[in-house]
């Protein structure tokens, strides 16, 4: 599956603190959830038409990244968004250099593990419809499992990642040939996934946790992972620039932005055309988001900036779940214990980050923020909703080597204040 980590990135940081930043693109008036019943939202941090000054072209944010671009640390896409109002949406450097294509908001990048949670959506949209339960264990729908995780390992375990699985290391080194040799693997490499601990322990991101969701799904639709997000997620948003590309679409196709890895010697390497490169870091050898022909049911995608903010309003009125299953899509679920630096060292005693279904919430000054982060060798992604306010935010870049935390913190300043 893909890398959640990257150099200069802590992977415990960015997979339980999403991005903060997205684009306009929603329609006119378009609503995301209000505050709960009995509560009001918190007051925005801006003037009379609750949009802070940092948040605007010009101001603090807008700022800060475009001094990263100017120094050549930032290549890609931040956006933005109030109440379906684009309020700031920015592009920077290239989308393939050997081309000479520009990144602009149409352009799709690499989501790695920011497109985890399409898959708990597609679950959730079953028992929506009463195909299966959360309850339901692994067994109940799948075969060619070990017998403690068939009967013991539940739909909601995996969701929550509460399973208990390890899962063994991939081969990094395999470069596939086509979408049948991809499901083919993972679909062996997650009945490899062994218990280690109870069902219900907090588990480290085990692959399984993402693998056998996907597997679910296609046993009870009948479709591939792929399709069944493709037409029951994207399309019912209008993410028409969002999808799981093939290898032979990212080389040819405009629209995709190429991924490019810092190497030992300064230089950047095109991860799409360069097959034979993997990233420099230690903890990420020979892995190379090219070497798969399209990524791993239940894993990344490729997505716009403003088909991301759809994807936030369409959670929030109705059009991909009904409220009460939307509310469990991104309620709290399992406490995270303190961690060290970046957005979850936070002093603050009021700060608390959660986890939910495939997507980290934290509470922060007041405010519910829900979203997902991704890295791969030479890219990455986050995106985040603010509940109560109406916020959504976008980053997407194509170089691995960016301050990724620094830049959602700038993001999150901007927006809470």
């Amino acid at each position: 599956m893909d890398s959640d980590s990257a150099r200069g990135i802590g992977r415990r940081r960015v997979l339980r603190w999403g991005g903060l930043t997205a684009a306009g693109g929603a329609a006119a008036g378009a609503q995301l959830w209000d505050a709960p019943p009995g509560h009001s939202a918190p007051a925005p941090a801006g003037g009379a038409d609750g949009i802070p000054p940092d948040t605007r072209p010009g101001g603090a944010y807008d700022r800060y990244v475009a001094e990263l671009a100017a120094e050549d640390r930032f290549s890609g896409v931040v956006m933005l968004s109030y109440r379906g109002r684009t309020v700031l949406s920015r592009s920077y450097g290239m989308a393939d250099k050997e081309k000479g294509i520009r990144n602009h908001e149409g352009v799709a990048f690499n989501l790695s593990s920011a497109g985890k949670p399409f898959g708990a959506v597609a679950v959730l949209q079953l028992a929506q419809e009463g195909r299966l339960t959360l309850s339901d264990t692994v067994g109940a729908h799948l075969t060619g499992f070990a017998t403690e995780i068939a009967e013991n390992v539940t739909i909601h375990h995996l969701l929550s990642g509460t399973s208990g699985l390890n899962t063994p290391e991939e081969d990094r080194e395999r470069v596939f040939q086509s979408r049948e040799e991809v499901r083919e693997f993972y679909g062996r490499w997650a009945r490899q996934a062994k218990a280690v601990a109870p069902p219900g322990t907090p588990t480290h991101h085990a692959g399984a946790e993402v693998g056998i969701p996907a597997l679910i799904v296609e046993a009870v639709t009948g479709m591939t992972y792929w399709d069944y997000v493709e037409e029951n997620v994207f399309w019912r948003c209008g993410m028409t620039g969002t999808g799981f590309f093939t290898r032979p679409q990212w080389l040819t196709d405009e629209h995709l932005a190429h991924s490019y890895m810092r190497q030992a010697d300064g230089s950047r390497v095109d991860a799409v055309r360069n097959l034979d490169k993997g990233s420099p870091d230690p903890n990420q050898l020979g892995k190379n988001p090219g070497r798969s022909f399209i990524d791993p049911p239940g894993d990344g995608g490729f997505a716009t900036a403003p088909d991301l903010v759809r994807f936030a309003h369409a959670l929030g009125d109705g059009t991909l779940l009904d409220r009460p299953y939307a509310e469990l899509f991104t309620g709290p679920k399992i406490p995270h214990p303190p961690q060290g630096g970046g957005l979850a060292g936070r002093s603050a005693s009021a700060d608390a980050s959660f986890g939910a279904y495939m997507t980290p919430v934290g509470f922060v000054k007041g405010q519910r923020v829900n979203g997902r982060a991704g890295v791969n060798p030479g890219s990455v992604a986050s995106w985040n909703i603010h509940a109560y306010t109406g916020w959504v935010g976008v980053v997407l870049g194509n170089y691995d080597d960016v301050p990724f935390v620094e830049i959602l913190q700038q993001e999150e300043a901007a927006i809470i204040g």
